[in-house]
C-alpha cells in the first residue's frame, strides 16, 4: 500500500512537471567568444537538478570512504564487546551447571576483555573455590577485591560465604560487618550472619537473627522453631542465677516454653542451681499446658521442697492420664521420698503392670529391700538386669 502511494505521487509529479514545461518557452544563451551555446530553460533546470544529485552522491561516497576506518574500528570494538558479554554469560551459566573449570576460563576471557571485570572476577573466585584450587582462588580474590565499588557488596557476600565454608567465622563476621556498614543487612546477609553466629557459639545473637528472619519471611515457622529451641538450650546452661533463669524463661515466647526438651533443660538447670521448688513449678506449669510425660523424671528427681504438694499435683494429673506408666513411676518415687511406703509400692507396681522398665524395677527393689523383703527385692533386681 505504501509503495502504491509513492508511485501515484511520482506519477502526479511527473504530469505536473510536463504540463509546467509545456507552457515555458524560455531559453538560455551562453556566450564564450568565439563560442555560443543556446539551450532550453527546461533543460537547464533538469541538468541543475541532476548535477546536484550527482554531486550529493559523490560527496556521500567520499565521506563514507574517509569514515570507513572509524567504522571498522567501531565494528571490531562492538564484536569484542559482544564476545566478552557472551563469555561472561557462559561463565555464569557454567558456574550454575557445576562445570567450574570451564567457568573459570570463560570468566577469565571476560575479565581480560575488560567487560564487567569485577563481576567476572567474582564468578571465577566462586568457581576456583569449588575446585579447591587455592592458588587460583587467591589470585581471583585479589582481582575481585579490586573490582570496583559497583560489585563491592557482591564481593563481600561471596567473601562471607567462602569464609563460612572454610569455618573461618571471624572473617565471615568481618565481611558481613563491612556489608552492613554499606547498605544494611538484607535477608541473604542475615542468613549468612545466622550461620556465622551458630559457628561462633553466639547463641543470643542466633536467637535475635532467627526472629528477624522469621519476621521478614526469611525463615518459615517450621525452620525457625528448632533454631530457637537450640539457641535456648545453649543459653540456659550458661545462666548461673535462679532468678535470672526464671526471668529468661518467663520472657520466652509461649510456643518456645511448650517445647519438652527445652522444659527439661530449664528444669535440670534450676535443680543444679538449687532451685528445686522453682523447677517443680516450671514442670507443673508446662504439664498443665501440654502433657508430655518425658519431663516427669525431673519432677521426681528434685528432692526437697513441698513433696506432699507435688504428690497432690501429680495425683490430679493421674485422673486425666490413669495409664501413663511414667506418671505412676514418678508418683511412686515421690511417695518413697515422703516415706509413704504402701502408696509408693502400689504406684510402682501399677507402672510395671502397664510397661516394664528397668528404673521401676530398681526403685521397687530398693523399696522392698528397705521393708526387709529381700526375696521380692532380688526378684525385681533380676528383672531389671534382664531389661
Amino acid at each position: 500500500m505504501r509503495g502504491l502511494l509513492w508511485l501515484l505521487t511520482l506519477a502526479a509529479l511527473a504530469v505536473g512537471l510536463s504540463l509546467a514545461t509545456r507552457y515555458n518557452d524560455g531559453y538560455v544563451l551562453f556566450v564564450l567568444p568565439p563560442w555560443r551555446m543556446e539551450m532550453s530553460l527546461n533543460l537547464l533546470l533538469l541538468l541543475q537538478v541532476a548535477g546536484f544529485v550527482v554531486l550529493y552522491l559523490l560527496l556521500r561516497a567520499v565521506f563514507a570512504t574517509l569514515g570507513l576506518p572509524a567504522k571498522v574500528q567501531a565494528f571490531r570494538r562492538r564484536r569484542a564487546q559482544e564476545k566478552a558479554a557472551a563469555a561472561l554469560a557462559d561463565a555464569m551459566r557454567l558456574l550454575q551447571e557445576g562445570r567450574y573449570g570451564h567457568a573459570v576460563k570463560s570468566a577469565e576471557r571476560a575479565w581480560e576483555s575488560g567487560h564487567a571485570p569485577g563481576l567476572a572476577a567474582i564468578i571465577a573466585l566462586r568457581a576456583a573455590h569449588a575446585l579447591h584450587d587455592a592458588e587460583r582462588e587467591r589470585e581471583w580474590r585479589e582481582r575481585a577485591r579490586d573490582g570496583g565499588e559497583d560489585v563491592r557488596s557482591a564481593y563481600l557476600m561471596v567473601e562471607a560465604e567462602l569464609a563460612l565454608d572454610a569455618r573461618d567465622f571471624g572473617a565471615a563476621h568481618e565481611a558481613l560487618e563491612h556489608l552492613a556498614a554499606r547498605e544494611g543487612r538484607h535477608i541473604a546477609a542475615l542468613r549468612l550472619g545466622l550461620r556465622a553466629e551458630q559457628g561462633s557459639g553466639n547463641w543470643r545473637e542466633v536467637l535475635k537473627l532467627t526472629r528477624q528472619l522469621e519476621k521478614h519471611k526469611g525463615l518459615t515457622a517450621e525452620q525457625a522453631a528448632p533454631l530457637r529451641a537450640r539457641a535456648h538450650r545453649e543459653i540456659i546452661p550458661q545462666i548461673t542465677d535462679v532468678g535470672q533463669l526464671l526471668r529468661y524463661w518467663n520472657e520466652m515466647p509461649e510456643e518456645d516454653r511448650l517445647e519438652p526438651r527445652l522444659a527439661q533443660q530449664a528444669a535440670r538447670t534450676l535443680v543444679s542451681l538449687g532451685g528445686c521448688a522453682e523447677a517443680a513449678t516450671l514442670i507443673e506449669d508446662f504439664l498443665d499446658e501440654r502433657w508430655d510425660s518425658s519431663v516427669l523424671g525431673l519432677y521426681a528427681d528434685c528432692e526437697g521442697g513441698d513433696t506432699l504438694a507435688r504428690i497432690a499435683h501429680a495425683e490430679k494429673w493421674l485422673g486425666a492420664h490413669p495409664r501413663d506408666e511414667q506418671l505412676l513411676f514418678a508418683l511412686g518415687r515421690l511417695c518413697r521420698q515422703q516415706k509413704l511406703w504402701g502408696k509408693a509400692q502400689s504406684y510402682l507396681e501399677a507402672s510395671l503392670a502397664i510397661r516394664a522398665s528397668r528404673g521401676a524395677h530398681i526403685e521397687l527393689a530398693q523399696l522392698l529391700e528397705h521393708l526387709e523383703r529381700g526375696d521380692d527385692a532380688n526378684r525385681h533386681y533380676r528383672a531389671a538386669a534382664l531389661l
